[in-house]
């Protein structure tokens, strides 16, 4: 799902059911539409977000904003993962200026 927040390209990542790596990744995979060679480990994620040129088609120009919603029962779930998964997503906003990566405090919904 994308709408336009402040002029950046959204991408709504819902985790909604999530409770593994192997899922996540998918997830990731599907809401930014990577390449099929996207190596779904935790380095290559950490490129993708941070290689605008496998973001979706306009997030370059405009920036990009990933939503992250249910992701709480992940977290619980498998909390060392989650840690790691939160770890990647703040390198990359370091990194990369027009990233921007918001974990929802609500619901999936």
């Amino acid at each position: 799902m994308t709408e336009d927040l402040g002029g950046r390209y959204t991408v709504t990542l819902d985790l909604d059911g999530v409770t593994g790596k192997a899922a996540l990744m998918d997830r990731v995979s599907r809401a930014l539409a990577l390449p099929d060679w996207f190596g779904r480990n935790w380095d290559a994620l950490a490129d993708s977000l941070a290689d605008h040129t496998v973001w979706p088609e306009g997030a370059a120009e405009r920036g990009l904003l990933i939503v992250v919603r249910g992701w709480r029962p992940y977290a619980e779930a498998r909390p060392d993962e989650w840690r790691t998964a939160e770890d990647v997503f703040a390198e990359a906003v370091d990194h990369t200026p027009s990233l921007t990566v918001l974990l929802a405090l609500g619901g999936s919904s």
